[in-house]
């Protein structure tokens, strides 16, 4: 069964506190490789059936309308996992 995965990141201009956290305990850490992090949220939809236009329409509508809240995070991808 073919999955449907959403990622959803916060919004680049607003602050991102988890993100600073692991930013720092990973300088903390010695590790200073990295500018910065941020922390987003990863959603996996698992499609009875085959993925058509339709079901990714569908998809789109309900990662901006559930998944994601418009104020303060972007959809950043929508990819289909076979």
């Amino acid at each position: 069964m073919p999955t449907i995965v959403v990622d959803v990141m916060p919004k680049a201009e607003l602050l991102d506190p988890q993100g600073k956290a692991v930013a720092g305990a990973l300088t903390r850490m010695g590790v200073e490789s990295f500018s910065s992090v941020r922390i987003g949220k990863r959603f996996e939809l698992t499609v009875d059936g085959d993925v058509d236009d339709a079901v990714l329409a569908t998809v789109r509508q309900l990662a901006d309308d559930v998944l994601s809240n418009s104020v303060i995070e972007d959809v950043v991808g929508i990819e289909v996992v076979e």
